[in-house]
C-alpha cells in the first residue's frame, strides 16, 4: 500500500539559522522516536504473519533417511549386513476454501501494520510540533513582558529621583514600584513554560533526558497569516485518506477475512498426497516374511506412491459455528465504530474551522488597536514625565499595550495550534516547510 504524504505549509518564519527548527525537529522525530520505531518492527512483523497466513496453500514436504545393520544367520548371506534407504512425501492442498481468504488476510495484515505507523508518526509529529509552538509562544511571550518590565523599571526609577526632589509624592514612586514587580511572576511562568516545552521536543525527538541533556533553542517566530479553507472539499478528502479511518477499514476488512476463513471448515478439503522410498543397494530383506512362498518376494525396493486425500467434517458439534459467530459479531462491532468515525469527522473539522475564523476575526480587530495602542503609551510616557497625567493612566496604559500584543502573540499562537488539529484531522502530516519541498 501507498502511503499518502501530503504538503503543509507552516506560517513560522526563522529568524535564526543556529536554533532548532521545526523541520529538523520533526526530521529527529521520525529518525529517533521509539514509538515510532515499535511501528516499524511492528511492520516487520506484520510480514511474517503474512507468510504465516499463506502457508496452507504451499505444499508441504518431508524427506528424511534411515541407516542400520542387518544381523543373523542366513545360507548364502552374511552375518552382518549394513543398510540405507532415504524417504520422502509431498502433500499440496488442491482445494481449501480458506486459501484465497488467508492470501487476502496476509495482504491486510501489512497493510495494517502499514496504517498502525501512520498513526504512530502523525501522534509524535503533533506532539513534537504543539511543543515547538508553545516554546515559540512562552519565548516571544517572556520577550514582550521583558521589554515591558523594562520601561516600567526606568519609570519606577523616574519616579524614584522625582520623590527624591519633592516633585511628586511617594505614593505615585511606590505605585511605579508596586507596578514593575507585578510582572515578575508573569516573567518566571513564560520561563517555565518554556522549558517545559524544551523538554517535551527532546522528548519527542528520542533524545537524551539525563542530566547532561542537551535542550535546544527553538528558532523562528510565530506570525498570524491567513488560512483560505474549502470545508466541504476537505472533509470529502478526509474520508478517503486519514489513517486511523484507514485502519478501521482495514480491521473490518480483516475480520471479514478472519471470518472466512472459519467458515471454510464448513467445505471438503482435497490434497494431493505423493510418497517415496529410496534403496540405494539391492538385497536388503524385510525382517518378517509378507506371507508369500518365494524368499524373493521379502527383498524391499525403490517405489513412489501418488494419491489424493478428501476430508470433510460434516459434524463438529457446533465448534466452527460457534468460532463463526464470535468472529461475526467482532466484525460488526468494528463496523460500528468505524460508521461513528466517519460521522465524527465532519463534525470536529466543522468545529477546528469555527476556530479558526473566530481566531482571524479577533485578530483583525487586535491588529487595528495595535498602532493606536503603541502611540497611546509613547504619548503618555511623555507626558508621566512631564506630569500631565498620573501614575494610574501610565499603568492602565501600559497594561492596555501589553494586552494587546501578547494577545497578537496569543492569537498567533492559537492559530498555529489550530491548524496543527486541522492538519491532523485531515491526515495532512507528514511533512511542515515554509519552501514547500518534498520530502
Amino acid at each position: 500500500m501507498k502511503r499518502i504524504l501530503c504538503l503543509i505549509t507552516v506560517a513560522i518564519s526563522c529568524a535564526s539559522v543556529d536554533g532548532l527548527t521545526l523541520d529538523a525537529a520533526l526530521k529527529r522525530t521520525v529518525d529517533n522516536n521509539p514509538e515510532i520505531q515499535q511501528a516499524k518492527l511492528r511492520l516487520e512483523m506484520a510480514t511474517g504473519k503474512k507468510l504465516e497466513l499463506r502457508s496452507i496453500a504451499y505444499p508441504d514436504a518431508v524427506i528424511g533417511a534411515v541407516a542400520g545393520d542387518q544381523g543373523g544367520h542366513r545360507s548364502g548371506n552374511d552375518s552382518n549386513q549394513p543398510f540405507g534407504f532415504g524417504y520422502g512425501g509431498l502433500t499440496q492442498a488442491l482445494f481449501n476454501a480458506a486459501i484465497p481468504a488467508s492470501f487476502r488476510r496476509g495482504d491486510v495484515e501489512v497493510l495494517i501494520a502499514q496504517q498502525q505507523l501512520n498513526i504512530a508518526i502523525t501522534n509524535q509529529l503533533h506532539a513534537a510540533r504543539l511543543a515547538f509552538y508553545t516554546a515559540v509562544y512562552n519565548r516571544d511571550l517572556k520577550k514582550i513582558r521583558s521589554e515591558q518590565l523594562q520601561r516600567l523599571e526606568a519609570n519606577a526609577a523616574g519616579q524614584s529621583q522625582r520623590y527624591q526632589s519633592g516633585l511628586v509624592d511617594r505614593s505615585i514612586s511606590v505605585g511605579a514600584q508596586v507596578q514593575a514587580s507585578e510582572l515578575e511572576p508573569q516573567l518566571e511562568a513564560s520561563d517555565r513554560a518554556y522549558h517545559g516545552a524544551e523538554l517535551k521536543i527532546v522528548e519527542a525527538m528520542g533524545e537524551n533526558l539525563g542530566p547532561s541533556a542537551y535542550l535546544p533553542e527553538p528558532a523562528g517566530e510565530l506570525k498570524y497569516a491567513r488560512i483560505d479553507i474549502d470545508l466541504p472539499a476537505e472533509v470529502s478528502r478526509t474520508l478517503r485518506r486519514r489513517p486511523d479511518l484507514e485502519l478501521a477499514r482495514l480491521v473490518v476488512r480483516a475480520s471479514k477475512e478472519d471470518e472466512r476463513i472459519l467458515e471454510a471448515a464448513y467445505y471438503p478439503m482435497v490434497n494431493l498426497t505423493v510418497s517415496g522410498d529410496y534403496i540405494p543397494v539391492t538385497g536388503v530383506r524385510r525382517l518378517q516374511s509378507q506371507g508369500s512362498p518365494r524368499r524373493s518376494d521379502d527383498y524391499i525396493s525403490s517405489e513412489i506412491r501418488a494419491g489424493g486425500a478428501y476430508t470433510w467434517r460434516v459434524i463438529d458439534n457446533g465448534q466452527t459455528y460457534g468460532a463463526v459467530k464470535t468472529q461475526r459479531s467482532a466484525r460488526e462491532i468494528n463496523e460500528l465504530l468505524l460508521h461513528k468515525m466517519e460521522q465524527d469527522i465532519p463534525r470536529e473539522m466543522a468545529r477546528i474551522d469555527r476556530d479558526l475564523k473566530a481566531i482571524a476575526a479577533k485578530q483583525q480587530l487586535l491588529s487595528g488597536a495595535s498602532a493606536a495602542a503603541a502611540q497611546n503609551s509613547a504619548t503618555v510616557e511623555q507626558n508621566l514625565g512631564n506630569g500631565i497625567v498620573s501614575q494610574l493612566d501610565y499603568r492602565l496604559v501600559e497594561n492596555a499595550s501589553l494586552e494587546v500584543q501578547s494577545g497578537l502573540l496569543t492569537l498567533a499562537y492559537q492559530q498555529r495550534v489550530a491548524l496543527a488539529e486541522w492538519d491532523r484531522a485531515t491526515g495532512r502530516y507528514f511533512q511542515f516547510s515554509e519552501t514547500g519541498s518534498r520530502h
